[in-house]
C-alpha cells in the first residue's frame, strides 16, 4: 500500500524543521513536488513516488531518529545553517549523518540548554504553545529586584500587547548591586524573559536558560552535547 502523507507534517519527517518552521518554509514557496512549487500546506504527496525539494536539494524520510542536548555559548544562532557565515548550534555538533535542527531558539547572547533533532513531530509538541512546555531561565538583571516586581511577573505583564501568561519566579540571590533571577514560562516568545524584566524595570545582562520540562543541562559544560536517552525524550513530551 502506498503511503500518502501532508507536506508540512512529511518535511518535518523528514528532518527538515519543526512543523512550524516547515509550514513557513512552503508558504514562501521553497518547496517543489515533481518540479511544481507547493504553498498550499494541505497537499499531500505520494512517500514512495513524489519527489521532494527544499531549496532545491532533495529531501526523504529520516526514519532513524536522534535527539541531542546542548549548553549552546554566547555567539553562536540558534539554527541550522546562516545566511552570513555565522557559527551555528549545528556546526558545534560537527558531522553528524543525520538532517539536525534546533528546537526552537535561544538568542545569540543567550546561553545554555537547547535540544537538537531531526524529529519534526517532537519538536513540534515541545514547541507550540498548546502543550504548555515549561521552560526555565536564570536572569541576572540590574539593581535589586523587589517583591512587588517579582509578583507583576508571575502575574503576566503586558509585551507587545499582549499579558504573558503566569509564570514561576523568584530571586536566586543578589550578586553584587544586581539580582539573579529565575523565571518558568510555559510559552515562547520572542525575547520574552528580557522583554518582561525591562517591563518591571530590570535590564538583563545575562540569561541561560536551565531546564526544559523538567530536563537540566547537569553537569554538561558549555559548548558540550550528549545524546538524550529514551527516558530523557519521553519527559520532555509529558
Amino acid at each position: 500500500m502506498e503511503e500518502k502523507m501532508r507536506i508540512n507534517k512529511y518535511l518535518a519527517s523528514c528532518g527538515v524543521a519543526s512543523r512550524r518552521k516547515c509550514e513557513e518554509i512552503i508558504s514562501r514557496g521553497k518547496v517543489t513536488v515533481n518540479g511544481e512549487v507547493v504553498k498550499e500546506l494541505g497537499t499531500i504527496i505520494n512517500v514512495e513516488k513524489d519527489l521532494v525539494k527544499v531549496y532545491g536539494k532533495e529531501v526523504s524520510l529520516d526514519t532513524k531518529k536522534v535527539y541531542y542536548m546542548l549548553n549552546k555559548p554566547q555567539g553562536v544562532i540558534s539554527a541550522s545553517k546562516s545566511k552570513y557565515g555565522e557559527e551555528t548550534v549545528v556546526d558545534l555538533l560537527g558531522k553528524k549523518e543525520h538532517r539536525l535542527f534546533p528546537v526552537g531558539r535561544l538568542d545569540k547572547d543567550t546561553t545554555g540548554l537547547i535540544i537538537l533533532t531531526n524529529d519534526g513531530d517532537f519538536a513540534y509538541k515541545l514547541t507550540h504553545p498548546k502543550y504548555e512546555k515549561e521552560k526555565t531561565y536564570e536572569a541576572l538583571v540590574k539593581g535589586k529586584v523587589d517583591s512587588k516586581s517579582l509578583d507583576k511577573l508571575k502575574q503576566g505583564v503586558v509585551i507587545d500587547g499582549k499579558k504573558t501568561s503566569r509564570a514561576k519566579v523568584r530571586l536566586v540571590k543578589m550578586i553584587g548591586v544586581n539580582s539573579l533571577v529565575e523565571i518558568t514560562l510555559i510559552e515562547g516568545r520572542k525575547r520574552q524573559v528580557k522583554k518582561m524584566c525591562e517591563k518591571v524595570g530590570h535590564k538583563v545582562i545575562k540569561l541561560n536558560r536551565t531546564m526544559e520540562n523538567g530536563l537540566s543541562l547537569g553537569d554538561l559544560e558549555v559548548g558540550e552535547y550528549r545524546k538524550l536517552t529514551k527516558n530523557e525524550v519521553s519527559k520532555l513530551l509529558k
